[in-house]
This record gives C-alpha cells, sequence and structure tokens, in this order.
C-alpha cells in the first residue's frame, strides 16, 4: 500500500495539472473555437442558404473536414499519445526526439502523397461520395453541374489533409507535455481564415464557394505554422526523418488502422450519409450541415475537450498499473459528459427550430431552411449523449493500446447505420439519416461500455448510476418548462431583437430550472472531481 502511495505522489509531481483545470483550459480555448465556427456558419449562410453551390462546398469540406477528426481529432491521436507517454516515462530525451522525427517524417510523406492523389483523382472522389450528382451528370441532367463544380472544389480543399494531419502530430505532442491550450485554441486560425475568404475574397470570385475552399486551405496552413514556435520552445522541434520500420512507428501504425474505424465511426457515417443525401432533394446536405453544426458545439466543448484531457492522464494510470486511478478517472469522464449531455440533447430537440432561426435566418437563409434544418438537428440531438460518451469511452480502449476492440464495433456500427439508412431514409429523406446516425452513435456507445464492464476495466460506479438518475430527473423538469413556454413563444411573426430576447429566456429559464433541481436533488460540483488514489 505504501508502495503505491509513493507511486501516486511521484506521478502527481511529475504531472501537475488535474484533470479539472485541464479540462477547464481546452473547454475555454475550445469555446473561442466553437464560437467563432458559429460566426463562420453564420457567414457561410447568409452568403449561399441552402442552394447548389452550398450543397457542393459542404460536400468537398466534408471529406478534409472528415480526415481532421481521424487525425488531428480521432485515430491518429489516440494510437500516437499512448506511444508516445510511453517514451516519455522513459525519460531518455534523444529517443524522444528520435520518435518524434521518425513519425513526423513517415506521417508526412503519407499524407502528402494521398493529397497528391487527392487532388489528381477529385473527379472519382466526387463520383464516389457524390454518386447522385455523377449520374444526373451522365444523363445530362442538371444535379450533373454539382459534380463538376464538387470536382473542382476537392482540388482545393483536399490539400487540407496534409497541414491539418501534421497539426494534428504536433498537438498530440503538446498534449502530452499537458500543454492543451494550444491545439485547442488552433482551430480558431481555420475559422478566421474561412471568414476572412468569405467577407473579401468572396466578392472577386464568380462563384462564392470557391472562397471558402480556398479559406479551408488558407486555414490547414495557418494552423501548422501556428503551432511550430511552441514546439520550438519545448526543444521538440525537430528535422523529420522517414521511419517506416522504427519499432515506435510500427507500433503507431498498427494501433492506428483499426483505431480510424473505432473512435470515427460517427464521421464515417456522416460520409456514407452525404452519398445518400446526393440522390435526395437540392438542400439536403446543407440541411444536416446546419443542424450537425449546432450538434458540434456541445460535443466539441465539453466531448472532445474531456476526450483530449483524459486520454494522456489513462494511458499514465495504465504505463503505472494504477487500476483505482484508471477507474476512478474514466467515471468522472462519464459523470462530466452526462452532466452536460443530456441537458444539452434535450434542449437542442426542444428549441431546435427558435436557434436556427435566430442565429442564421438572413440573406440566402430562409425560414423555410431553419425550418427544413430543424427536422434534421431533432434527429441528431437524440444522439448527442451517445456521440459524447464514444469520445470518453474509447480512450478506455487506446490508453491500454487495445484497437481491436474497438474497431469490431466500428464495423458493426457501420453495418447497422446502413440498415438504419434503408430504414428511416425512404420514409424521412435527409431526417432519417441523421436519425440513423444518432441511433449508430449510441449502439456504439453502449457496446464500448459492454466491452469495459466485462473486461474488467470500467464499471459504472453507485455514486455515478444515482448521478446519472438525478441529471435525468432535472432535464426532464427543464424540458417541461421549455414545453411550458413554447405556448407563449412565437418565433415567426416577430423580428429578431424579439426572437433572440425570447430564445434567451427560453435558455435562461432552462438552465435555471436545471441547476435548481440538480443542486435540489443532491448534485454538488464536488460530484465532478476526478479522484486520484
Amino acid at each position: 500500500m505504501s508502495e503505491t502511495k509513493e507511486s501516486t505522489r511521484h506521478t502527481h509531481k511529475k504531472y501537475p495539472p488535474s484533470l479539472i483545470r485541464s479540462g477547464m483550459v481546452v473547454s475555454a480555448m475550445t469555446l473561442v473555437s466553437r464560437v467563432l465556427g458559429l460566426i463562420r456558419d453564420i457567414v457561410v449562410a447568409r452568403l449561399m442558404g441552402d442552394g447548389a453551390a452550398a450543397d457542393v462546398f459542404f460536400f468537398a469540406n466534408k471529406i478534409p473536414n472528415f480526415l481532421r477528426r481521424l487525425f488531428a481529432e480521432g485515430a491518429f491521436a489516440q494510437a500516437f499519445i499512448p506511444v508516445l507517454t510511453e517514451v516519455h516515462q522513459r525519460g531518455d530525451n534523444a529517443e524522444l526526439k528520435q520518435f518524434i522525427a521518425k513519425i513526423s517524417g513517415t506521417l508526412g510523406a503519407i499524407v502528402f502523397v494521398v493529397s497528391l492523389l487527392g487532388v489528381l483523382a477529385s473527379p472519382i472522389l466526387a463520383a464516389l461520395f457524390g454518386t447522385g450528382w455523377f449520374m444526373a451528370y451522365l444523363d445530362d441532367a442538371p444535379q450533373g453541374e454539382k459534380f463538376v463544380l464538387a470536382s473542382l472544389m476537392l482540388k482545393i480543399t483536399f490539400p487540407y489533409l496534409a497541414f491539418i494531419s501534421l497539426t494534428g502530430l504536433a498537438g498530440a505532442i503538446l498534449n502530452t507535455l499537458n500543454k492543451f491550450a494550444v491545439s485547442s485554441f488552433t482551430p480558431v486560425l481555420l475559422n478566421v481564415a474561412i471568414i476572412a475568404c468569405a467577407l473579401f475574397l468572396s466578392p472577386h470570385m464568380s462563384e462564392p464557394a470557391f472562397a471558402l475552399a480556398w479559406g479551408v486551405f488558407l486555414g490547414g496552413v495557418v494552423q501548422l505554422v501556428f503551432q511550430l514556435p511552441f514546439l520550438y520552445k519545448a526543444g521538440l522541434l525537430v528535422k523529420p526523418q522517414w521511419g517506416w520500420r522504427h519499432p515506435q512507428v510500427v507500433k503507431v501504425r498498427t494501433l492506428m488502422i483499426p483505431a480510424l474505424f473505432g473512435v470515427s465511426v460517427s464521421q464515417i457515417n456522416l460520409l456514407l450519409d452525404t452519398f445518400i443525401a446526393s440522390f435526395l432533394m437540392t438542400g439536403s446536405i446543407s440541411w444536416l450541415y446546419y443542424s450537425d453544426r449546432l450538434l458540434e458545439f456541445p460535443l466539441g466543448l465539453f466531448g472532445i475537450a474531456i476526450a483530449t484531457v483524459i486520454l494522456p492522464t489513462l494511458s499514465r494510470n495504465h504505463v503505472g498499473k494504477n487500476a483505482r486511478a484508471f477507474q476512478n478517472n474514466m467515471d468522472w469522464a462519464v459523470r462530466a459528459v452526462v452532466a452536460v449531455g443530456l441537458p444539452a440533447s434535450a434542449g437542442l430537440a426542444v428549441l431546435a427550430e427558435p436557434i436556427l432561426k435566430v442565429i442564421f435566418e438572413r440573406g440566402a437563409f430562409t425560414a423555410d431552411t431553419a425550418r427544413m434544418a430543424s427536422y434534421s438537428l431533432i434527429a441528431y440531438a437524440i444522439g448527442l449523449l451517445g456521440f459524447m460518451l464514444v469520445k470518453v469511452l474509447a480512450p478506455g480502449f487506446f490508453s491500454r493500446q487495445d484497437t481491436r476492440t474497438p474497431v469490431k464495433f466500428g464495423i458493426v456500427c457501420m453495418v447497422a447505420n446502413m440498415i438504419f439508412n434503408i430504414m428511416f431514409a425512404i420514409p424521412f429523406g435527409y431526417i432519417g439519416l441523421a436519425l440513423a446516425t444518432s441511433l449508430s452513435g449510441i449502439l456504439n456507445a453502449a457496446l464500448l461500455y459492454i466491452a469495459l464492464h466485462r473486461q474488467q476495466v470500467y464499471c459504472l460506479s453507485g455514486t455515478s448510476l444515482v448521478f446519472i438518475g438525478k441529471v435525468a430527473f432535472a432535464t426532464a423538469c427543464m424540458v417541461a418548462v421549455l414545453l411550458y413556454l413554447s405556448e407563449f413563444h412565437d418565433y415567426q411573426e416577430v423580428g429578431l431583437t424579439k426572437q433572440i430576447e425570447q430564445l434567451v429566456l427560453s435558455i435562461g429559464s432552462a438552465a435555471g430550472v436545471y441547476l435548481f433541481v440538480a443542486f435540489a436533488t443532491g448534485i454538488r460540483l464536488k460530484d465532478l472531481k476526478p479522484i486520484n488514489p
């Protein structure tokens, strides 16, 4: 027992930042990024609405955005951080630098080649993921113009892969050193680049969507350049070297390949949704995009933020053979996302249309656009908590360098998503696609938890079960208040100022009721404090 305590004290001294403090730093930086992302989406919505050009830009942006999730926030980080932590723990600075040099050189060479191939093969990618548009192009139908536009736009957006992959590598290194603020702030620069191009470049282009595509390209460059000085200051800005057969590189790529499925199943499902949406009416991809962006706000602000800080911590728990700390930290992460995810999910579902109207309804974004997008937002909101739980449960496997288990579940959920798509897309169109994605996300979270429980790695504590019950009751009371207030609020016949007043009143009342009931049932801030024995 004394040996365990001594080990814990040593670990605490080596890694002083607490999970709560680190989580707050990431959340604060992510909040800045998400707010700017929201401003970016407002600018884009006003510029393009839900027309054909908007569908094409969101399509061309979705592929590199999907890859961003894999490399910057997903599979690469999940595979790389545990191995980097293991090397870092050994205290050999020369070995650490060599590993970083080998992994950066290998990753850089691969993504450069893939990006080049993506640019050259953009018509094939457009035909693959936008098959409906390609078939219309072959038939000389009006929708065929979308295929031509998408092929050209992908040539601009696809190189984003190379820049964001290396940005993800730099961010993962800094996160392992507990420098979470830098990588969390970096996405702000992408939003700034897109907003700047939308405002200043689009007036000079015949098709404004191309200005947004150049904003994506420029944003990738700026994000990478921004992180380099911080790596230099940490003494880890090294010359890249090819190292395909380097032992640690082999370990990372072995872990990463299955992790591509395990942690990013929801993103793969979104690409499948895009494929099917290309067969649907014009506006379907745009409606899905706008609703998904609102869903990303709480998901990125809390789910990804907590997952970002929990992975290095769990990796250290595993390396230090501290099973109790591993269990407690997992329990903390689950309580944290439930406390935010459940009320956020319910609130988005009830206030879907008012939120969309207040945020986006101006310029080319009409009241009809808000109404259509609200239906898919409600469907997406059903799966919000599931998406957030996947973010914090998956590190329970990746921190132990187990990528086989999540990949099996990823494949199962991809198949399930396609089945759900067939079941719901035919009668409900794009709404069915959003619902299918939500259901597959919930299934993925359930499978991950069941596996952790069976492996005796993590089991919800009695304290957490009671906590979840209290959160559910507080959320139900919150929903009741929102439904009551909706009887008195009319967002259709009033101006923007009145809409904002009504929405702020609804959100403020909902938050107040939720916090009051949560406090009345015994929930305290200490319930969200991780315990590291």
